[in-house]
């Protein structure tokens, strides 16, 4: 398929899309079971009903647009699920596959954070309103998701991962208390 348009590419970006939220929809549930820690299963849940709703978007812009979803493969997103998938096949401690599984899911995330921005504003240069608010949504949602996972990883997660190995972990709040002992 030849794109000569910003307009044909735009079309071909939402298919891409479109195929990776499908493909995250089926992962997502084997997520939720992998996760030991409830936060973490329970942000794998919320995201995964997130997830339903972003595809229900797509599905509203190609209608507006009278557009064919398609069949197009999203093979970035398929080699980063399947990437993660291998994990899951592993013998790992549940502390640190979940360290690893929020790795995984913001690899994820980055993906669609560089795809919503990009077809995002493409909306808006074609004169998309409606799209591009459509887009945006979703952008802000996937942005707040990663978000959450830097937060419970960093303060929950991956401590727990290291105390795990038998390590001594130095969060920044345990830095600045012996820093503040020192003086």
């Amino acid at each position: 398929m030849q794109i000569a348009t910003l307009e044909e590419l735009f079309t071909n970006e939402l298919k891409d899309l479109y195929d990776a939220e499908r493909q995250i929809l089926k992962e997502l549930p084997k997520m939720v079971d992998a996760a030991s820690s409830p936060k973490l299963q329970k942000g794998f849940q919320q995201h995964l009903e997130q997830t339903k709703k972003h595809v229900e978007r797509l599905d509203q812009i190609f209608e507006n647009r009278h557009v064919s979803a398609g069949r197009k493969k999203c093979k970035g997103i398929e080699g980063i699920l399947e990437e993660g998938g291998e994990l899951l096949k592993q013998d790992v401690d549940p502390e640190v596959l979940d360290a690893a599984l929020i790795a995984a899911a913001q690899k994820v995330e980055h993906y669609e954070i560089a795809s919503y921005g990009s077809v995002q504003t493409y909306a808006e240069l074609l004169g998309d309103d409606r799209t591009a608010a459509l887009l945006e949504q979703t952008l802000q949602e996937e942005k707040a998701t990663d978000a959450k996972l830097s937060e419970l990883a960093r303060n929950e997660v991956n401590v727990e991962a290291a105390d795990a190995e038998g390590g001594k972990v130095q969060t920044s709040a345990t830095r600045r208390s012996a820093k503040t002992a020192k003086k």
